[in-house]
């Protein structure tokens, strides 16, 4: 499983959502599940981007498609990236 970072802005329409339900987020990440990848950590941010995700999925084309299906309900942009542990790439390099 893979780990990724995503990084979100939510768009007008986002903010009405979570201002009038802000369960709503914990409902999203009940979605990401059924779709097959899992949030692992989740923080709300202050700055250029609303929150931080970090979400464990089995390849780049799950988190693809978790990613294009949030996306196309105009709440939210995404800025996501891969992460890989540390002790991986150490090794990659020996």
């Amino acid at each position: 499983m893979g780990k990724y970072v995503v990084l979100s802005r939510l768009t007008s329409e986002g903010r009405k959502t979570i201002k009038n339900k802000p369960q709503r987020l914990k409902e999203v990440n009940k979605e990401i599940e059924v779709m097959g990848a899992k949030v692992l950590e989740q923080y709300a941010l202050i700055g250029k981007y609303d929150f931080l995700n970090i979400i464990e999925a089995p390849d780049d084309l799950t988190v693809a498609k978790v990613l294009v299906e949030l996306g196309s309900r105009g709440t939210l942009q995404t800025a996501t990236m891969r992460a890989i542990p540390v002790d991986d790439f150490l090794k990659s390099l020996e």
